[in-house]
């Protein structure tokens, strides 16, 4: 079973690594991303910065919208469909800010809300390149 999604919940690509470097607890949650346990962005964001890391917070919403209910099921597809886009732009978090139920003429449809994480050495941000090509050299590692 999918672990919960809800307004908070932190996910981090190759959850192994930072398992070892922050000691942080992570649940699988879709492919190589998994969700932070017991730990919201604010939290995170310390231990990450006690490490000497960087945990960087990007201004930009992704949002998604389905229809239907807000169910197990639409939301995972949701996460999913938020997952893949992170993923193009090479950054290795994700924390989601917000989940609305709506209606519009009676037909329900629901909003996920997230913005894109960064976790990385230094200071300042890499480029999409350099992220990109540490992306790579994980997914290699990871076989």
């Amino acid at each position: 079973m999918p672990p919960t999604i809800q307004v908070g919940t932190v996910l981090i690509d190759d959850a192994p690594l930072m398992t070892r470097l922050l000691g942080v607890e992570c649940e699988p949650c879709s492919g190589s991303w998994s969700v932070v346990k017991l730990l919201d962005g604010f939290a995170l964001d310390r231990k990450i910065r006690a490490a000497g890391w960087n945990f960087f917070f990007m201004a930009a919403e992704i949002k998604v919208v389905f229809l239907g209910a807000l169910g197990a099921r639409n939301l995972q597809n949701a996460m999913t469909r938020i997952l893949a886009k992170v993923k193009r732009q090479h950054f290795n978090g994700l924390e989601v800010t917000g989940i609305v139920a709506k209606r519009f003429l009676g037909v329900p449809y629901g909003t996920v809300l997230a913005h894109s994480r960064h976790i990385q050495l230094g200071g300042r941000l890499d480029g999409a390149e350099a992220r990109r090509v540490s992306q790579g050299d994980s997914d290699w590692a990871r076989g």
